[in-house]
């Protein structure tokens, strides 16, 4: 996607490459990566490293059997069928529909109220990563953060005081950011938004309904 304009920094890309990420921000990450030519490339710049690093590492002595167990792990892998139909267009790239269990239509949306919606997707519980629907030219109450947040948009775009976010865009926030997203005009803004730490809401009535939303 030549248009994306905002991409993962390299402390996440590390941090997935190494697998050291709560499992909510690796899967925006792997999600991002599948629409992001320039953030896969990078990545597998990481993994060269890491690779090159595994190797200088001292070797670790086989058993007799190994081998053997190699050849049966792999019998035991499905045959790939002589005819693959073309996947169709989708919104959700393959790593989130694994989640999902398969694109938008497969979605059990939640009502926030205001048109918003989200679905909390089941991960560990070190981070928190949601799907939110935020209808067009709506606003998300405006909050800070008391960690980080990463925001990745698969529909539509917002805008905030970072800028414009379209398909395949990510926002990461932390606590310095205070914001205002806005979905566009036109079409409704669909994202996977990742949380490690519950948000920061100036308003009364958000405060009041956070515990409510989980966010």
């Amino acid at each position: 996607m030549k248009q994306i304009k905002h991409h993962l920094n390299d402390g996440l890309l590390m941090g997935y490459a190494s697998g050291n990420l709560p499992e909510a921000f690796s899967l925006v990450v792997a999600t991002h990566i599948s629409l992001c030519d320039e953030c896969r490339a990078r990545l597998e710049s990481f993994d060269a490293i890491g690779g090159v690093l595994i190797d200088e590492d001292a070797a670790v002595e086989m058993t007799a059997t190994a081998l053997e167990a190699t050849f049966e792990r792999i019998a035991e892998i499905p045959a790939v069928p002589k005819t693959v139909a073309p996947p169709k267009a989708a919104v959700l790239p393959k790593p989130l529909q694994d989640y999902v269990g398969g694109d938008l239509d497969k979605v059990s949306w939640r009502n926030l109220g205001g048109g918003v919606k989200q679905v909390v997707l089941k991960t560990s519980s070190q981070a928190t990563v949601r799907l939110l629907k935020i209808p067009a030219g709506a606003a998300m109450p405006d909050h800070g953060h008391n960690g980080t947040e990463l925001t990745l948009v698969l529909k539509g775009a917002f805008r905030d005081d970072d800028g414009r976010f379209g398909r395949g865009d990510i926002e990461i926030a932390d606590e310095d950011l205070h914001h205002t997203p806005i979905a566009e005009d036109g079409e409704d803004c669909i994202c996977l938004a990742a949380t490690d730490a519950p948000l920061r809401f100036r308003r009364l009535i958000a405060r009041i309904a956070q515990p409510f939303m989980g966010i």
